[in-house]
Formats: structure tokens, sequence, C-alpha cells
């Protein structure tokens, strides 16, 4: 699913229309219709609903899904923040057709009333259909005289499109004032603020929808190479082969652990495992085997010769080459848990150049990188590389900072000059690809901030890459998906400052069963879990 501009939205409905002959009004009619069936979706209790409408095409909607909740037996009253002349083309020929339901035109007067302040107490539901994707901030006037008002209530807000006051091309949270939201639903195809979270605070974590509303894929044009990962998780959906056996679905080998680090090797076998993978080897100093076997006894262990510090050996190279690396089931994750001693450093770099085997690199596998990035070659493998902005910036030579400011054209151009799929993680974690498209993830929550999340996602991406070698994009992006949207069923059952990393594989099950397509809504984000 691609992320649209405002601009690139409009464009959208307007080849809709023009070239493929749906108009505009129809076009608006689905998108009223799409809001009345969410707000009773998701609010089936609101009896009395307000709705606030501005005087464009996203008000046009508001009035379009007035029409239908009345029908379905809903108190309506649909307050017009505009004068009716206002109205033009498709919003007025919505308005007309609520005729025999009076639109009630508000003042900033009329919002400060006792009689409509206690309209607002009263209300079940609001409906935000103020402005649309067209808007460009401060919010002002008559709807920042409404948004005052609805801070009085305690009622649920829908934003149709937006919560109004939002700029659709916005990446980064707004601090001017805004309507609250509780949910979003937007049409088509999300837009750079839903995408990058921007609506976070607005919509306090709540559902976050997509409606297909009738553009064809041909219309939905976006130059900005960004879409969504979530979409990707269709590759894990199809029944596993009723002839599989254990090789069917690929083997793991993770290469780490050092001294005081058996647990970070332990985190991502069990991941991997966890997340399909047919067999599972957890090559670590040998002194740490049985401590990483503990943890899953489906687990293999390969010891591996230390160095005086504890860490893995350079010798072991030739070891493991004989044992796994001419094997082409073989998937490797190497770096958790590695540690920094220089021959283990010099042991991931060689390990890494001298396969050609699927691999996952994280961690100090990547920290074995930092200053020597031009030694990444993709080409010609899977080559999936995991960083924090603390490891891109080591990678890169350069601050935290210089990488937060612009994460996208980093993770693009890394991408792309080393053919390597890159995982950015952070805040809406990236998934940049060697033809310099850009997913962008939006599962997961402050909870997964915590020592272990990145090896589990290791061993997940492991797995998934070794059960869908032929859709290493795909596979990568439903990975870092499913590690969000696991966190985010964790999290309804226990509370974000308390889970562990190794709770969220608890419910890994969950993220696989959750549909991200359904009720006739693409979920970017669930306030509630199927």
């Amino acid at each position: 699913m691609r992320i649209l501009t405002a601009a690139e939205m409009r464009a959208c409905d307007e080849r809709t229309a023009q070239q493929h002959g749906v108009p505009l009004h129809t076009l608006m009619e689905r998108a009223g219709e799409a809001v009345a069936r969410f707000a009773l979706l998701e609010y089936p209790l609101a009896r009395r609903i307000t709705i606030l409408c501005g005087k464009g095409n996203n008000g046009g909607d508001g009035m379009v899904a007035a029409r239908y909740l009345i029908a379905e037996g809903r108190q309506v009253v649909t307050v017009l923040l505009a004068e009716p002349k206002q109205l033009q083309g498709a919003a007025r020929r919505a308005c007309d057709q609520l005729a025999e339901n009076p639109i009630v035109l508000a003042t900033e007067a009329d919002l400060a009333c006792a009689e409509m302040r206690a309209h607002f107490t009263q209300t079940d539901l609001f409906i935000d259909a103020i402005f649309g994707t067209g808007f460009h901030p401060p919010l002002q006037g008559l709807p920042l005289a409404a948004r005052n008002a609805l801070e009085q209530s305690s009622a649920p807000v829908l934003a149709v499109d937006l919560p109004s006051g939002w700029d659709a091309d916005a990446t980064a949270f707004q601090m001017q004032p805004v309507m609250r939201a509780d949910a979003v639903l937007t049409f088509t195809a999300p837009k750079l603020a839903h995408a990058f979270g921007a609506l976070t605070g607005a919509a306090k974590r709540g559902p976050l929808a997509v409606a297909a509303i009738g553009s064809p894929e041909e219309a939905i044009l976006s130059s900005t190479g960004l879409h969504w990962t979530g979409a990707a998780k269709r590759v894990v959906e199809p029944p596993r082969r009723l002839d599989a056996n254990k090789g069917t679905y690929g083997h793991v080998l993770v290469i780490g652990g050092s001294k005081g680090k058996a647990g970070a090797p332990a985190m991502t076998a069990l991941a991997a495992l966890r997340a399909g993978a047919g067999l599972v080897t957890a090559a670590a100093p040998a002194s740490l085997a049985h401590t990483v076997a503990v943890v899953a006894p489906e687990t293999m262990t390969f010891p591996l010769a230390e160095t005086a510090l504890g860490s893995i050996a350079i010798q072991n190279l030739d070891r493991l080459q004989k044992e796994f690396l001419h094997d082409e089931k073989i998937i490797l994750a190497i770096g958790p848990g590695l540690g920094r001693d220089a021959e283990t450093a010099a042991f991931a770099r060689r390990l890494v150049q001298e396969t050609n085997l699927p691999l996952v690199l994280d961690a100090d596998g990547l920290n074995a990188f930092a200053g020597k990035a031009d030694l990444l070659d993709g080409r010609g493998r899977a080559l999936v590389l995991t960083p924090h902005p603390g490891e891109m910036a080591r990678l890169l030579g350069t601050t935290i900072a210089d990488v937060e400011q612009d994460r996208i054209r980093v993770a693009r151009e890394f991408a792309e000059r080393h053919q390597v799929t890159l995982v950015l993680k952070g805040w809406r974690t990236l998934v940049a690809h060697p033809d310099g498209s850009v997913g962008v993830n939006t599962s997961g929550n402050p909870a997964m901030a915590k020592g272990g999340s990145g090896d589990i996602l290791t061993g997940i991406v492991a797995a998934l890459l070794g059960q869908y070698k032929n859709s290493v994009a795909e596979a990568v992006e439903a990975a870092v998906w499913l590690h969000g949207a696991a966190a985010d069923v964790a999290v309804a059952d226990l509370e974000q400052h308390t889970l562990l990393a190794t709770d969220t594989l608890a419910h890994l099950s969950q993220a696989f069963r959750a549909p991200v397509c359904h009720d006739g809504y693409t979920w970017l984000q669930e306030g509630r879990r199927p």
C-alpha cells in the first residue's frame, strides 16, 4: 500500500474521475458510507452523534455519513462551521440530500453558549469532518472555537481523514492546537502524517484505518517511494504445505554470544523457532552453549572456541565452513551478544564477506563494520542489516542526531549503495530496499524500548527469510510488522512498563492470526485486536 502526499491524493481523485469514470460525488458517497460503518463498528453503543462539518469535501463526507447514520436509527446533529453558500460541488450536493434533517449553522458565539455546551456534554460520539488533507495549519477562527468547545466533552472523537488542524504531509509531531481524536479513518491510502505517527499524540494510540472507496490501483501514484509494511503480511498467510517437513522451512544458524551475553543468542534462537523456522542452531562460545540451550530445548547448539575474553575466536571460521556454510538451507543471524573483542569483530567481517548465504546482521555484528561499511555488499544474496540509530551512526561514522534528522534519506541511500535490505529501527521503523523503495512500519509501541527486543526481531527476520527465500522484501517487512503487532497484542494484557522482550514472543501467534484487512478496512493501527 503506497503512502501519498496531500497533492498526490488530490491527483489520485482527479485521475479516478477523469480516467476511470468515478465522479467525485460517488467517491464522497462511498467515503461517507465508510465513515458511518466505521462509527457503528467502533462505537456501537453511541446513540447521540454530533458531526462537525467544514465547507470542503471533508465536510461533504461528514454530511453523507450523517445520512447513513440517521438511516441506522442514530440521533444525529450535523453542525456546519461555514455559511451554506460556501458549499460547492459534491459537498453542496451532500448538504442538499440532508434537507429533511436540518443542518445546524454555528458561529463562535453559538459554540460558546450554554445550550451548545450542554449538547456537547450529552453527545456519545463526535465525528470531526471539518478539514481533510487539503488543510494547512494553523487552526483558527470558527474551527478553533469548535476544537475548544469539544475539549469540554469526554465523548470519543472519530476523525475523517485527519484530525482537523493536522498537516497531511507532516512527518513530525505538531505543537499547535489540533482537534483531538480517538480514532482516524482515511481513504484510499495512508498519507505521510498517518504513516509516520504524527497523529499518535492526537489519536491516543486508537484505531487508524484506511477505507477503499473506488480508486483503482493504477490511479494511486506516488513519487516518494514509500509504502506500508503491513501489506507484506500476506506472505505468511497461506497455510503450510501438508507434506512439509522441518527441512522445508529453513535452518537458522545464530552466531553470537560472549561472556555475560548468553541471553542474546538464546532469545534470537527462540524467536526464530517461534516464527516458524524448521531448525535452529545456536553457535556460541563453548562455555555458554548450555545456557543458550536451556532457554529453548528445541535449539541445537554448536560450541565454539573462545578468545581470552570469552567471545568467539577467529579460528572457528573453518569449522563453520565445513559444518554449515555449504548448506543452502542455512540462514545466518550474526551479532546478538557477539561482543566487541577485536578478534571477534574480524571473525564477523570475514564470515559476512566469505559466504553468499542469506544473512541477518545485527548488534555487534554491525559494530564490527563501524568505519568499514564499504565491506558490506549485498549483491547476489539476501543481506539484511537491522541497526538502531546508534549502530547506524557508527556504520556511517556520524552522529545519532544526523541519522534521526533524515531517517528516510539515510536508510534509502545506504540500502541502494550497498545493495542491502536495511531495517532502521526506532519510532516508525523503516525497511529500505536495494531498489530505493522504503517500507514504513506502523505496528509496535514504547513497551518495546527494552533490551532484547532487537534480538527477538533478528530471529523473526531470519526465520521468515528461511521460509520465503523468493520474497525477501516481503519476508523482512512482514517480520518487522509481526514483531510490532505482537507487542501491540501483548500490551492489551500487560502494562507497558512490565513487558519483556520475550513476552512479545508469547503473543506472536496472535499477530500471525490477526488480519490487516477486515470489516472492509485496512488497519494501520488498531485500538483493539480481533
